[in-house]
């Protein structure tokens, strides 16, 4: 079902964009985290815990690079290292409870302020939005490989 756009769905879109991605960046700052450890913690507090070979590749970081990120997170008791239940040879890293309350705390405003906005909406218009959540989702990341993929092919076409 195609419908026609308003002529600035772009840059609407695009605006919201960029303020989900500064607000991370202050929630980062506030909790005394780089970004990038924010965005890791985020990443593990969804998964519930993961390799390190798996937060590497939805970080997009280094092998060697993911290793010393776990160490900082789990210097400051953001993370900890736990063999799998299923398979004893295997480490996943998982979050630690202490974390979530002072992330918590600080990103309690803008769910606030989400929330009001959410609540004006009828059950009919959130199924239509959290389907577009749901859907957009798998979308970015399919079209984040596809960018990575290209990167890479690039750079091996370059040397």
């Amino acid at each position: 079902m195609a419908t026609q756009m308003p002529p600035d769905a772009s840059t609407i879109y695009r605006r919201y964009l960029d303020a989900v991605g500064l607000h991370g960046h202050a929630v980062a700052e506030a909790a005394g985290l780089h970004t990038t450890d924010w965005y890791a913690l985020s990443i593990l507090a969804l998964a519930g815990s993961l390799t390190s070979g798996e937060l590497a590749e939805r970080t997009n970081l280094t092998t060697g690079a993911t290793t010393r990120l776990i160490d900082r997170l789990e210097s400051a008791g953001h993370v900890r290292r736990v063999r799998d239940s299923a398979d004893r040879r295997r480490v996943v890293i998982e979050p630690t409870p202490d974390w979530a309350p002072k992330v918590d705390a600080v990103v309690g405003p803008a769910r606030q302020y989400i929330g009001d906005i959410l609540a004006s909406y009828t059950p009919d218009q959130l199924e239509v939005l959290f389907d577009y959540f749901a859907r957009a989702a798998p979308a970015f990341h399919k079209a984040t490989a596809e960018i990575r993929q290209n990167s890479a092919d690039q750079r091996r076409h370059d040397t």
